[in-house]
Formats: structure tokens, C-alpha cells, sequence
């Protein structure tokens, strides 16, 4: 045990120098992102993970090598995974006129109709309801198809991308028939974006009003309510429950 507990102490030190070395130059978006990045969070999670491995994995006589090396590989690929994300999230809100807004309150914004944003674990586009269909339709507007399409360049670069789509609704109404209208909705955007020609795993969720952003008091927390979601996960253990989470 003493012979490996010094790298691990040395290393997750490193980790955490690293951490506050970027801490200052992560995305800093419309709503002033602020914090760790996606890409130092990923290298000291996975460096922290590499460590733990390394030391418990190997012999007596090798354990403080392994150690060291399992926090530089670990903190490599953990870096990759945040460096993606962060790109990913900067490329969608170029080809949408927009820029990274993580900003917790950018939703509750009743003049921010397309928000791009993104954390340690995906990059989320959100499309206010009335710029996307017509009252109780999910047939995507003209403008909404042209917003759709123009992130198929992106979701070309990385086809190892998982896309999920979500509808939401406000609580007007049953809700079966906003569970069925949520589903309709995610599903056409859905279809809108396999059409393009895209090869990557997508699928699509209806989550009726079961995770408002806003209490369904009024007309203008109903319309902040109507929204439709675009989840980008760098892998499988990356997914969410949208309608909970």
C-alpha cells in the first residue's frame, strides 16, 4: 500500500494544478460559462481513474510506473472526450448563427429561441416550440428545416456521435395526448436528421410535460415549456433520461 500511495497523491495533485491552469480559458459563451472546461474536467477524471487503475492493477516491484503511466493515459483519453465535446458545442452554434451560452437561466430567456450549450457529458440544442412547428403539428417549419439541416456538416465530423431528440409540451391538455405530440415532434426532427444522410445511432424520446423549465402558470412560461431537444453524447454511458434528469 505505501508504495503506491505517494504517486496517487502526487498525481491527482498534478490532476488539479492542471485543472485550475485552464480553469480561466474554458468556453465562455453568451451566458459567461465559467469554471473547469470539459476538457480539463475529463483529464482529471480519467487521470484520477488511470491512477486508481494503474496502482491497484500492478505488482509490488512495478506498481508506482503503472501508477504514473495509468494517470497519463487515463487523463489523455478523459481530455479527448471533453476536448470533443467543447469543439462540438462551439462548431453546432457556428453553423446556427448562435454562440455556447451555458448559462443555467439562458432557458427561462423568453427571447433566446435556439440555445446551444454543453456539459462534461453532452452538447444540447434547444429549439423553442414556435420556431419549430405550427400549433399541435410536428411537421418542422421552413425555417426549422433550414436550422436542422445546416447541422448535418457537423454530425458528419463526428459520426460516432450519439443523437437523441425530445419533445416537450406544456401541461395544456391530457397527458397522453401531449406524450403523443412530444413523441411526434422528436421524431420528425429525428427523421429530419437521419434524412440527411448521417450514419450515426440516433433515437427519439416524448417526455409530454413531465419536465417543465418553467411552472406552467402563463402563456409565457407555456411557450418556454414547448421546446424540442438535440442530446450529442461521445458514448453510450453518456445518455441521460431526458424527461428526468
Amino acid at each position: 500500500m505505501k508504495n503506491y500511495i505517494k504517486p496517487i497523491i502526487a498525481s491527482s495533485v498534478a490532476l488539479f494544478m492542471l485543472s485550475g491552469c485552464v480553469a480561466s480559458s474554458g468556453n465562455q459563451g453568451n451566458g459567461g460559462d465559467e469554471g473547469i472546461s470539459n476538457t480539463a474536467t475529463g483529464a482529471i477524471i480519467g487521470g484520477l481513474l488511470g491512477t486508481a487503475i494503474g496502482g491497484l492493477t500492478s505488482g509490488k516491484h512495478n506498481r508506482g510506473k503503472r501508477t504514473v503511466i495509468g494517470t497519463a493515459v487515463g487523463s489523455a483519453v478523459g481530455a479527448a472526450v471533453g476536448y470533443s465535446l467543447d469543439q462540438q458545442a462551439k462548431e453546432v452554434a457556428q453553423v446556427l448563427n448562435t454562440s455556447v451560452n451555458n448559462n443555467p437561466s439562458a432557458e427561462q430567456d423568453v427571447n433566446q429561441d435556439l440555445i446551444v450549450s454543453n456539459t462534461d457529458r453532452y452538447v444540447k440544442i434547444m429549439f423553442r416550440d414556435e420556431m419549430m412547428f405550427p400549433t399541435n403539428s410536428a411537421i418542422p417549419t421552413a425555417s426549422a428545416q433550414r436550422k436542422i439541416n445546416q447541422l448535418t456538416p457537423v454530425l458528419q465530423k463526428y459520426q460516432n456521435t450519439i443523437i437523441q431528440t425530445v419533445g416537450h409540451t406544456d401541461n395544456r391538455g391530457s397527458f397522453q395526448h401531449n406524450q403523443k405530440l412530444s413523441e411526434a415532434r422528436a421524431s420528425s426532427v429525428g427523421n429530419s436528421i437521419s434524412g440527411s444522410g448521417i450514419p450515426n445511432p440516433l433515437y427519439s424520446k416524448g417526455c409530454s410535460f413531465s419536465k417543465p423549465i418553467a411552472p406552467n402558470t402563463n402563456s409565457t412560461n407555456w411557450a418556454l415549456n414547448r421546446r424540442v431537444e438535440v442530446y450529442l453524447y461521445p458514448n453510450q454511458e453518456s445518455v441521460i433520461d431526458p424527461c428526468r434528469n
